[in-house]
């Protein structure tokens, strides 16, 4: 399996493992909102992308980080907001090379850590952030505020 850091040219090979994540989490299928999201998130810097490539040479899996500050730290973070593997894929330690590829992006670039969200049910995904020494916050609640109506 490669790992490659995605460019907006890779935006084709990006974009439809996108919107399966987003279809994953309760979203209508988009294939042209998730290419124009992806292509402007590459092209305008505003995220860093990467994606798996199996041995039979298909894009399985990606990573989403999005540069953010810390100020209780004073310092960077990334927050890796997205982390999707493709169901054939699942299992096969994909998850595992992405998450190992941010974390050598995060220590390249300086930052101070890493956060992540996930639901409550992903108790998968729970499982793997935490064999990776990822912490789970128990002295914090999330809020959001939607915006949308």
């Amino acid at each position: 399996m490669n790992i490659i850091k995605a460019t907006p040219s890779d935006t084709p090979t990006v974009a439809p493992l996108f919107n399966q994540y987003r279809v994953f989490y309760g979203q209508p299928d988009d294939p042209i909102l998730a290419h124009d999201f992806i292509h402007a998130r590459l092209t305008l810097e505003e995220s860093v992308i990467f994606f798996a490539i199996n041995e039979q040479g298909m894009a399985v899996g990606f990573t989403q980080l999005y540069p953010m500050f810390s100020s209780v730290s004073a310092q960077r973070i990334w927050v890796l907001n997205d982390l999707f593997v493709g169901d054939s894929q699942r299992g096969k330690g994909t998850g595992n090379a992405l998450l190992k590829a941010a974390k050598a992006h995060a220590l390249a670039t300086g930052v101070c850590g890493i956060a992540l969200e996930t639901s409550v049910s992903n108790c998968g995904a729970q499982k793997l952030y935490e064999s990776l020494g990822y912490e789970k916050d128990i002295e914090h609640f999330h809020y959001f505020l939607s915006l949308k109506t």
